[in-house]
């Protein structure tokens, strides 16, 4: 089985200037190898040093960038001028402030829409795309998360989810949220921020655990990450409601590695199925689905990492 590749450190690090936004990216790895950028999830997190080492650093050139708001993009949790359409916008930016003419798309979750969304905005950019645990922002996706779905799976872990809110506020869960923790009260703010981080992840790390504990080590950074996932939920991801799939023959004709978890409650496997079925159908890019038998929806879950480094070699020896 393979694991992560060995610890680096970047040779370039920078900040995008997007008034109100400095968005931080940073280069490991070979500077004159397949260029490659990493697209966290969330939204509202951002990247960590093993998100650098899924990638042979003797052939790759890899870009890593906290989205806006997002770890050591500042101002942190800042929500203004924040879209998804910005974020694409940022990630043009950094390709064009490299000079880098072709790069592979890796991303995962909600990395993995806007790593869908990019190539469906700017196909001639694209030699290669990498997805893991895919989530299309349709409103069945989130609903399935957070209204009607993945409760029923574990009532209990809702029930007490449910607890927090009035009988008002239990008909309006991201609405009441995203007012709590975007209010001027911290106390409210971080009751708001826990209470939707340890449900989400409880339902996250089903696969490894069955005792998640919440363990908060900023109380800021925690409420900033779930403003911004609130700010992208309450306003639908800011995409049109199946904008992905209806754009899907938009896709270059590239290497596509779609890597799914089977036991991924967050986002289901039907998300990576339709999304490769769709490409097949319409005989646009080379997608290869690879459903992980015991994997769930993290990407540092033993099983997921052999699966993305195999697919990663894989699209370097295709590049090569």
């Amino acid at each position: 089985m393979r694991d992560l590749y060995p610890e680096i450190e970047p040779f370039n690090q920078g900040n995008l200037k997007q008034s109100p936004h400095f968005v931080y990216f940073e280069q490991v790895g070979n500077p004159a190898g397949i260029p490659v950028i990493f697209l966290h999830g969330g939204p509202g997190s951002g990247c960590n040093e093993n998100h650098r080492r899924y990638f042979n650093p003797d052939k790759y050139r890899v870009i890593l960038f906290d989205q806006r708001g997002c770890n050591r993009s500042i101002p942190n949790g800042c929500v203004e001028e924040n879209t998804t359409q910005e974020l694409l916008n940022d990630i043009e930016s950094i390709r064009r402030q490299l000079d880098i003419d072709k790069w592979v798309l890796f991303g995962g979750s909600w990395g993995a829409t806007l790593a869908l969304l990019y190539a469906e905005q700017y196909p001639e950019n694209i030699s290669g795309i990498i997805l893991r645990g895919t989530f299309l922002a349709r409103q069945c996706d989130f609903d399935w998360f957070a209204k009607s779905g993945v409760n029923k799976i574990f009532p209990d872990y809702w029930q007490e989810f449910t607890s927090n809110f009035n009988k008002t506020e239990k008909g309006h869960f991201i609405k009441t949220l995203y007012e709590k923790v975007t209010t001027d009260d911290k106390s409210i703010q971080l009751q708001a921020a826990k209470t939707w981080s340890l449900w989400a992840g409880r339902v996250v790390t089903q696969s490894i655990t069955h005792d998640y504990q919440l363990e908060v080590e900023s109380e800021e950074k925690l409420i900033n990450e779930v403003k911004v996932e609130m700010h992208y939920a309450i306003n639908h991801y800011f995409i049109e409601e199946n904008q992905i799939l209806n754009n899907i023959s938009n896709v270059p004709d590239v290497p596509v590695k779609i890597i799914h978890g089977r036991k991924d409650l967050t986002c289901l496997p039907e998300s990576s199925w339709t999304v490769h079925q769709a490409l097949n159908n319409i005989n646009k890019a080379e997608s290869k689905l690879v459903i992980v038998p015991e994997a769930g929806h993290l990407a540092s879950e033993a099983s997921m990492i052999d699966a993305l480094i195999s697919s990663t070699d894989e699209i370097a020896e295709l590049l090569s």
